[in-house]
């Protein structure tokens, strides 16, 4: 808790002697003192207070309220969590409610009792500072846009520190990477780290879509435009309005469809099928596909302009394979929600289980993973999950030593090896330092030397 001479009190008074009996009475506050509106809000700016006493009849005119509710307002718009107690006349009562009800804390009429001023005071100090505490703790404990997203290893890191860099802007994203390894979770972190997070997140699959159904998913169709349309309905570009729509594998999208897709991310507005209206639509796009458009593009088989307006910001996904370290800390984050889902007791990965994940490829990425551990979770007959409750029993090799004396060879072993260590017993840093060998000084100045946090 501050301490009573580091909490800021601002006294608004343009009697002097008041000002001074005022100030005295409340001496055990580090006190700022104004005699009017225009070096109130000076004081304001420079001492940022927490609680703030004032006259409502203020100079150029003392004998009126208007200068102190103007002081008022601009208190409350500059920052309305300033406790402001208002002093007033003994038959001032009416204008005092006024003052509440335009945000003041409090309000004392004069003569004022120096003792029920310091109460009053020290309540109005009181509650801001449990106000800041709580807005801190709210701060400290709300979910990052990318909670969901869980790594260790340094590229993914990376990737996550880029999304967070572009997310402010409107820039078109890309998402390349194999099927399952979090496209579209990196794809809503990207929105919830924007401006647009208030608004729709809104996805649809190129892939799993029709071809003579997409476009009017996409754009949305009038009615009477076909057969079955007997309302307007809105397409999913235009469902996203103001959000982010995400155009999950994008490589799949018709060609047919290209051409006016390219016309939508030039002109910023879309014709519903059917219609002859152009409707403008502020929507970010965020794209993701398992191919390679450069490559499709120069073979024709994607239109190579709209992938230009598609990758102003390629980002590149690592599978789970050459994600060190990665697929044993989500194995254990996976054991532990599907056994609560479950309704299993705690349940933990056995030696060889945490083995043979470790060396098994992933060709299914995490989506694999996460299947495999739900699978376990449910058949296996103990609280212990064993290679044969994953299915990987066959997988399980001795590992090779390809480690060479040179330091960089060395530095990038010692590397691997702790996150693979980290992996493996669920970021505990003592079982990491003994499955490594070492102290837990020694782990936490390796990982200081080598960048890793």
């Amino acid at each position: 808790m501050t301490s009573e001479k580091t909490r800021s009190l601002l006294i608004v008074e343009d009697d002097l002697s008041l000002q001074k009996q005022i100030k005295w009475s409340l001496d055990r506050f580090e006190s700022v003192t104004a005699h009017d509106r225009e070096s109130a809000l000076q004081q304001l700016r420079k001492s940022a207070p927490a609680v703030l006493t004032m006259d409502l009849g203020l100079p150029p005119d003392a004998d009126s309220v208007s200068e102190g509710f103007r002081l008022l307002e601009q208190v409350m718009a500059f920052d309305p969590d300033i406790k402001v107690i208002v002093l007033t006349g003994q038959n001032d009562q009416a204008n005092a409610l006024r003052a509440v009800a335009m945000g003041a804390y409090d309000f004392l009429a004069k003569p004022f009792e120096p003792e029920l001023l310091n109460l009053t005071v020290e309540r109005a100090f009181k509650l801001f500072e449990l106000q800041s505490e709580n807005r801190r703790l709210q701060g400290m404990y709300q979910p990052d846009a990318l909670s969901g997203l869980m790594t260790r290893d340094p590229e993914v890191l990376r990737i996550c520190r880029t999304i967070e860099k572009v997310a402010s802007s409107n820039a078109t994203v890309m998402l390349l990477g194999e099927s399952g390894t979090g496209k579209e979770l990196l794809a809503r972190g990207l929105h919830q780290s924007s401006p647009r997070r208030a608004e729709k997140f809104v996805a649809i699959n190129c892939a799993a879509i029709p071809e003579n159904l997409l476009e009017s998913e996409l754009f949305g169709y009038e009615k009477g435009a076909f057969t079955g349309a007997s309302k307007t309905t809105l397409g999913k570009i235009e469902m996203a309005h103001g959000g982010t729509l995400m155009l999950d594998e994008i490589g799949d999208l018709p060609f047919s469809l290209q051409a006016k897709l390219l016309r939508f991310l030039q002109e910023r507005t879309i014709e519903r099928v059917g219609g002859r209206q152009e409707i403008p639509v502020d929507v970010r796009i965020v794209c993701a596909t398992h191919q390679d458009l450069n490559a499709l593009a120069k073979e024709s088989r994607f239109r190579e302009d709209l992938y230009y307006r598609l990758a102003e910001i390629v980002v590149k996904i690592p599978p789970l394979r050459a994600r060190v370290g990665d697929a044993a800390l989500l194995a254990h984050a996976f054991v532990r929600r599907f056994a609560q889902e479950q309704k299993r007791s705690a349940m933990t990965l056995r030696e060889d289980a945490v083995r043979a994940i470790e060396q098994y490829s992933w060709p299914g990425n995490i989506r694999e993973l996460e299947n495999c551990i739900k699978r376990a979770v449910i058949m296996a007959e103990g609280s212990q999950i064993s290679s044969e409750d994953i299915g990987l029993a066959d997988s399980v090799a001795d590992e090779i030593d390809t480690s060479l004396d040179l330091r960089n060879i060395r530095d990038n072993a010692d590397k691997q090896a702790i996150i693979a260590a980290l992996g493996r017993v669920n970021g505990n840093m003592a079982k990491a330092a003994e499955l490594l060998g070492v102290t837990r000084p020694t782990l936490y100045d390796l990982m200081y030397r080598l960048g890793l946090k």
